[in-house]
């Protein structure tokens, strides 16, 4: 049996449904925190137990009977997060999983500027330190940060941001494809290659197509990380939040999140989405949403 933590978030829930176009329902299981919404899983055989990262004990009940277990990273940082992965990781490892998979970034690294990478660095190496066969999925960076960056841009016709570097932004569905295949019949032992979309952009190209889209002007205007950051936070961000977007351009200056790579295609069978692609939807949807 395959578990799916997170069924009920973004990622993994596009990684359930893309299992469920491989493997029969009964040969799935997902833990959530909040089980009942995910009734109609059950109703159509998929195993559903409640499980929360916060609650070890609660956390091998859920992954009993697992071949592999799927840990999708936790919605925090720092030494919470590590510690929720930490025990997601032993759960498994006592519920006999015979393979973890986790949902780590291309970026992953101790010295990282933009929070959440260390944090993956820092849960692989538990990984390693486990026991058992494990799989990190260097995930790259996810395209449905650009509409949120771009959002006061379309309004304005400026993209205020700090100095960057090229990122290969990547989808979710993309994302969530390779991983099941990776879960089904294709996996990596330690870290993948780097599984991006096929390009790294700036933010002056992103810009630019930001603009043929929407046949708007936008431009892109360098401003420094502190002016960015109190502008981020004069508009209400929390601190956390105005900082990890700082982060996010000053590992890019480093490039953390790129160059682009073939392994995403190479599973996919296909083309990986280009962020062109992925913005001419995003945006009719409106920006951000």
């Amino acid at each position: 049996m395959i578990i799916v933590t997170g069924a009920g978030g973004q990622l993994g829930g596009a990684v359930l449904a893309e299992l469920l176009g491989h493997l029969p329902a009964e040969q799935i299981g997902v833990s959530a925190r909040e089980p009942g919404k995910l009734a109609g899983l059950q109703q159509r055989g998929v195993r559903v137990r409640p499980g929360d990262f916060g609650d070890p004990a609660g956390l091998e009940h859920a992954f009993a009977g697992a071949a592999t277990v799927l840990i999708v990273s936790a919605n925090s940082t720092g030494a919470d997060a590590v510690r929720l992965h930490s025990n997601a990781i032993a759960a498994a490892a006592a519920a006999g999983a015979k393979r973890i998979v986790y949902t780590s970034h291309m970026g992953a690294g101790p010295s990282s500027p933009f929070p959440p990478m260390p944090d993956h660095a820092a849960t692989e190496e538990v990984l390693r330190r486990s026991g058992v066969a494990y799989t990190s999925l260097r995930n790259g960076f996810y395209a449905s940060t650009v509409p949120l960056l771009l959002r006061a841009a379309l309004a304005t016709g400026e993209l205020r941001v700090p100095e960057d570097g090229a990122i290969a932004w990547t989808t979710h569905a993309d994302l969530a494809a390779a991983a099941a295949r990776i879960l089904v019949d294709e996996p990596f032992d330690g870290p993948t290659p780097p599984l991006t979309g096929p390009e790294a952009v700036d933010m002056t190209r992103v810009a630019e197509i930001a603009a043929r889209i929407t046949g708007r002007p936008v431009r892109r205007v360098v401003v420094p990380d502190e002016e960015y950051r109190q502008g981020l936070l004069a508009a209400g961000l929390e601190v956390p939040a105005a900082d990890m977007l700082v982060g996010l351009f000053a590992a890019s200056r480093r490039g953390d999140f790129g160059p682009a790579g073939p392994a995403l295609a190479g599973l996919l069978g296909r083309p990986a989405t280009t962020i062109e692609d992925y913005l001419l939807s995003a945006l009719a949807a409106g920006p951000g949403r």
